[in-house]
């Protein structure tokens, strides 16, 4: 059930899939941790098929704060690039919603600033990090219409979010479906 919308020259879709596995996209988004270090879910996942090569990059930048973005190589991963974003603790880091969107907005200008054309997001924060699922898939998908608006020049061509689950696809795929009218 891929849902895909065009925006200001961004392909925008929503697909079920592993966020490890997207040969076709320049860079990824990992669903970290402050430290950058494996763990569970999206990112020990990511560091899993990265190898050990991925954890080391990251100390130099650790600890990174909620809704912060930082940039490494991909190492092992069939992209070049991985972008680190810490997604706020629903109930806890606040306020959630501005750090979420903040996680989105930061690493479209990461990849605009290192002319990234192709980026693959999971659901951030919606995990152990516990956000519902509804909301944050609205928050994401508004601000990155938002910022690919804003940014005109430099946005990536292709912005996917990779979803692990049916529940977690429909969620993204209805907030796509209501905030970019097919053409």
């Amino acid at each position: 059930m891929t849902v895909q919308r065009a925006i200001a020259g961004t392909t925008l879709e929503c697909i079920k899939g592993d966020i490890t596995r997207q040969p076709d996209m320049v860079a990824i988004v990992n669903a970290a941790n402050a430290q950058l270090r494996t763990g569970g879910g999206v990112a020990g996942a990511i560091h899993a098929a990265a190898g050990p090569g991925l954890e080391q990059e990251g100390r130099r930048f650790a600890p990174i704060k909620p809704g912060q973005a930082v940039l490494t190589g991909a190492y092992a991963l069939p992209n070049q690039f991985v972008i680190h974003c810490l997604g706020p603790v629903y109930g806890r880091d606040e306020p959630a919603d501005e750090l979420l969107a903040a996680c989105y907005r930061n690493a479209l200008r990461l990849a605009a600033e290192h002319h990234i054309a192709s980026v693959a997001f999971p659901a951030i924060s919606t995990g152990a990090f516990g956000y519902p699922l509804q909301p944050a898939a609205e928050i994401a998908i508004r601000t990155v219409v938002e910022t690919v608006r804003e940014m005109k020049e430099g946005a990536p061509t292709r912005i996917r979010f990779v979803l692990f689950d049916d529940r977690a696809e429909r969620a993204f795929a209805h907030a796509l479906e209501n905030l970019v009218p097919a053409t």
